[in-house]
């Protein structure tokens, strides 16, 4: 018999926010050490109210843009009671009766062709804590409560797990690219709903839920083991099949069964009297439009034709920062070849001396801008452009006055070269004599030597050509 594969999905994604969901505590990225960004609020102490983050609203609003949702106006929030020791209210502030987003769609290309995912709703919710278990003994870290979470539940409308990467690849790249979160391991996790029925069935098998998956290679896999265990119970009745939760072991690639999956008559939702409604007005609708980035397809293609490669697209799209700063610099004039050139070259050439990521760098539009057109246009050259640029993302200094100083836009004519080569030629005469003995090395310890007489002024390419002219 042929089985049919059924799958839904439900995304939590952290948002890139500076502080949390209720309180004024740093977002997900702020903490250190455990449990030192935790306030009353968050850690649950008594008499101790919600105050919502206006940005979660729009970064959650923009979400819902982005996957063609339709954006309630008025939405509230509810209580989700259950008891566990992350969560030191003993409830979830979450949206159940009125979730800000509703009825979206995200198109899919797949090695089968395209589909269509249709997206039940985006609603807004806080994260619990983290229990970490060292040895026998068990910790609590409450630097995760209530950071702001949105949680993306589809339709049961995945019918493989090559659908499913696919999606969340493309949530990922979206909402990267759009500033929403930064999708980092931990900060988009996946629960996976999944069933098997026969082929042409329209009836839904027994559900298993698999909780908590981050990494896409897991969840990938972990589909593959359970659709073959529902086959197997269905076909060879090796068990019998009840709706629970399970979770996944990497090591063993096998699911184990946690718990009997609950109800939402388990969780008793009522809505949360300490939170006002949030209405959603015409202005402030029309002012989280305008701030909606723009779709990553049509981004792709403005960049194309600017003739950029896919792999340098790839890299932009996948991080905001970079995306944001190539668009700013470009509308100061840049060109944009040259632009991706020193953001993806030479500006992760530093930040990798220094023990950082393309993600972290941070450097204004105008001062990126003003480096890349000083060398362009021929007023320094690259190699004292790239002296400039190192300077300015460790000290911050001011681009046209660091030139200055060091005097790398002192203008040099050829008769100088031309003298400073002589000399050069005269002091070295070993490598010049090596060179001539066809040891090609020697002409560009020749070539250095001019460059450090010249300290760096002057176009290393012009300096090349008379220097191979003159060794004629």
């Amino acid at each position: 018999m042929k089985y049919e594969l059924v799958i839904g999905l439900e995304t939590h994604v952290e948002l890139n926010t500076e502080s949390k969901i209720f309180c004024s505590c740093g977002g997900h990225s702020a903490s250190q050490e455990p449990n030192d960004c935790v306030c009353p609020a968050c850690s649950g102490m008594p008499g101790m109210l919600p105050v919502m983050n206006k940005h979660v609203v729009e970064l959650a609003a923009t979400a819902g843009l982005l996957l063609n949702c339709e954006i309630s106006r008025y939405t509230t929030f509810d209580k989700k009671n259950y008891y566990y020791p992350d969560l030191p209210c003993a409830y979830q502030i979450t949206q159940l009766n009125h979730p800000i987003c509703t009825n979206g769609l995200v198109k899919l290309k797949t090695s089968e062709g395209e589909r269509d995912i249709r997206i039940k709703q985006i609603h807004m919710e806080e994260d619990a804590g983290k229990l970490v278990h060292v040895g026998k003994a068990s910790y609590v870290d409450f630097n995760r409560t209530s950071v702001p979470l949105i949680e993306i539940v589809t339709q049961p409308d995945f019918r493989s797990a090559e659908e499913v990467v696919v999606y969340l690849n493309k949530l990922k790249t979206m909402f990267r690219a759009g500033g929403i979160s930064d999708c980092e391991l931990g900060t988009m996790r996946c629960d996976v709903n999944i069933s098997v029925r026969p082929e042409g069935s329209e009836e839904y098998g027994v559900r298993s839920e698999i909780k908590n998956m981050t990494s896409f290679e897991s969840i990938e896999r972990a589909i593959r083991y359970e659709a073959q265990r529902h086959m197997d119970a269905i076909e060879f009745e090796t068990e019998v099949l009840v709706q629970e939760t399970r979770r996944f072991d990497d090591v063993t690639g096998k699911t184990y069964a946690m718990r009997n999956k609950e109800t939402e008559a388990d969780y008793r939702y009522f809505p949360d009297a300490n939170l006002m409604p949030i209405i959603i007005d015409d202005e402030w609708f029309e002012e989280i439009k305008a701030n909606m980035p723009a779709a990553i397809d049509e981004k792709a293609d403005e960049y194309r034709a600017a003739g950029i490669s896919e792999n340098e697209i790839e890299m932009i799209i996948d991080n905001h920062n970079v995306s944001t700063l190539l668009d700013a610099v470009v509308e100061m004039g840049c060109d944009p070849k040259s632009a991706v050139g020193w953001i993806l070259t030479e500006c992760a050439g530093v930040l990798r001396k220094n023990g950082k990521l393309i993600k972290d760098l941070d450097i204004s539009a105008e001062k990126m801008a003003a480096i890349i057109k000083m060398v362009d246009s021929g007023d320094i050259n690259r190699m004292n452009g790239r002296k400039t640029l190192t300077a300015v993302l460790e000290e911050d200094v001011d681009p046209a006055a660091y030139v200055k100083e060091n005097g790398f836009d002192k203008k040099v004519d050829t008769a100088t070269i031309e003298a400073i080569m002589d000399k050069v030629l005269a002091e070295n005469t070993q490598a010049l004599e090596d060179f001539r003995n066809g040891k090609v090395k020697a002409k560009q310890a020749l070539f250095g030597a001019c460059m450090r007489e010249l300290k760096g002024i002057g176009d290393p390419a012009v300096i090349r050509e008379m220097l191979d002219k003159k060794l004629g």
